[in-house]
């Protein structure tokens, strides 16, 4: 009998007790479906295993944990403003060659990662109303299901499938929209037809959220609530261009919220506060050591691939931050002449000199000991505790701001409404006490996409926002930017498949309703 690449684990759960021993849970093998769908306190613990898929080991590889993978290789690493210094190895990664490779472990990670949540999803969503339980417990539940359906679906079309803009107003490709727990072979829907049920399992998820009188914990910021359905809604209904919904649920998401101060702003982006909408959970004694996403980016893990090779802005994104902005000292520019030449221009390297001593004496805390110094390195993220342990978030208030803004910049005759987002995000925060804006029409979409691209550094949205805005990727070596000659290239956007990833061979061998899709 033949199985699709992401049952290839089964269909259980994975359970936790409690928030105490939230990552101690039950096999996948060992879990039967029956056991979870008796009653609403087995359906919450099974929420509580979709959230803990999100930051779990996969494929055998130390690289695959969950979300941060998605975020980390997807969206930072093939993007146009982040750089791995010197991480010449990944340059194939790094620079998008694997699109069209539809046997590699990099194009079959997210279709596995994803269709993983959804199939845990749909077991809770069939069979919630057969559940013994409290009504309003039922549409929390059911609730939380849908929309991690909705992200997962979504997050699955900004890769597998073509940006909105190329895809002839939703009629090329989407998925296989698999809404039940049934293994059958399935062709690929549109992709209008795949932001359908979307939006639909979001208005479902919305609707239940409202009819349910239950909220989430308030130390849980891992598990989906109200707002972060209107975060999806809004974060899809921008990439499907969808100005009026964007803008609309946007605001929704944001309510409730306030911008951190830049004291959070500048303590690691590794805990939940004020800002933070959702996140992937994380602690010290839950750990994926050398596997999560933090062990790639944290600026003072203890892991190699952090301390040799450490994350960094272009130099062509840096410049363009004011020298009022706050968020300049979230990385290591030269700021004198003497620090400008003590640096090996060819790849960033600093071994010694000005900018060297600099790093070292004011960001020590920010720093392993054995730390590489490289121009443009980042301070943004840090671990909480070593070698690699943070939450790592997925929705903040700072990008319902700017998606409120971009979106009525796209809608036409709200400049003054856009121009007022951008200074509450920047001036009325204290990221930037100066700031003011007075732009209009395209240059006032440029400001927007510009501090999208300051305000949302490293977070996963760098390679994801240039596909969706049809914009080339084009990286420079010194002296004009940063980037290591092996990464200096330009990536049109009809360029490897329209930044495409063709459907998994894995997938494709397994369900033959999807031969001759798997690649457009």
């Amino acid at each position: 009998m033949k199985k699709l690449l992401y049952t290839l684990a089964g269909f259980g759960f994975l359970l936790s007790s409690c928030a105490d021993d939230y990552m101690d849970t039950m096999p996948e093998s060992s879990t039967a479906t029956g056991t979870l769908i008796e009653n609403t306190e087995n359906a919450k613990l099974a929420i509580n295993g979709i959230c803990r898929l999100m930051t779990n080991q996969y494929l055998g590889s130390q690289g695959f944990n969950g979300e941060g993978t998605i975020k980390t290789w997807y969206g930072n690493y093939p993007g146009n403003d982040f750089q791995k210094s010197n991480l010449t190895g990944w340059s194939s990664i790094i620079n998008g060659t694997y699109h069209e490779r539809n046997t590699s472990s990099y194009d079959y990670y997210p279709w596995f990662y994803y269709y993983k949540l959804i199939v845990n999803a749909n077991a809770i969503i069939v069979n919630i109303e057969n559940m013994t339980g409290i009504e309003s417990e039922k549409n929390f539940i059911k609730a939380q299901a849908l929309t991690f359906r909705a992200y997962s679906y979504f997050m699955m079309s900004q890769l597998y499938c073509h940006r909105w803009v190329d895809s002839n107003n939703g009629s090329s490709r989407g998925l296989p929209l698999r809404l039940d727990l049934s293994t059958e072979e399935l062709p690929a829907s549109t992709l209008a037809e795949t932001y359908a049920q979307i939006y639909q399992d979001l208005n479902d998820a919305i609707a239940a959220f409202k009819a349910s009188d239950r909220k989430r914990d308030a130390n849980d910021n891992y598990s989906p609530d109200l707002s972060v359905a209107y975060a999806v809604y809004a974060r899809a209904a921008l990439t499907r261009q969808d100005w009026a919904n964007a803008a609309n649920y946007a605001a929704l998401a944001r309510e409730g919220y306030s911008l951190m101060s830049n004291a959070d702003y500048f303590s690691g982006f590794n805990a939940p506060n004020s800002e933070w909408i959702w996140s992937v959970y994380g602690a010290s004694d839950q750990t994926l050591y050398y596997y999560g996403f933090f062990a790639y980016q944290g600026s003072n893990s203890s892991a190699s691939v952090c301390r040799s090779y450490p994350c960094a802005i272009s130099k062509e994104l840096y410049d363009q931050i004011p020298e009022t902005d706050v968020r300049r000292d979230l990385w290591l520019a030269p700021k004198t002449e003497e620090e400008a030449k003590s640096y090996t221009t060819s790849n960033g390297a600093a071994k010694s000199g000005a900018l060297y001593d600099r790093a070292k004496a004011e960001y020590a805390d920010k720093l392993y000991s054995t730390s590489l110094i490289f121009d443009y390195m980042q301070f943004k993220h840090t671990v909480a505790d070593q070698p690699g342990v943070g939450h790592l978030n997925n929705f903040r208030a700072a990008e319902m701001y700017l998606t409120e803004a971009e979106a009525k910049c796209m809608l036409g005759g709200k400049d003054a409404e856009v121009q007022n987002l951008l200074v509450a995000l920047n001036a009325g925060s204290g990221r930037n006490p100066e700031y003011t804006c007075d732009k209009t029409g395209a240059d006032l979409l440029e400001e927007v996409k510009l501090y999208r691209r300051i305000e949302l550094w490293g977070e996963g949205f760098d390679w994801f926002d240039y596909k969706r805005w049809k914009q080339p990727i084009v990286r420079k070596t010194h002296p004009e930017g940063s980037f290591h000659a092996q990464f200096a290239i330009t990536l049109e956007p009809s360029g490897e498949n329209q930044w495409t990833w063709v459907f998994p061979a894995k997938e494709c061998d397994y369900n033959d309703a999807l031969s001759g899709q798997y690649k457009e």
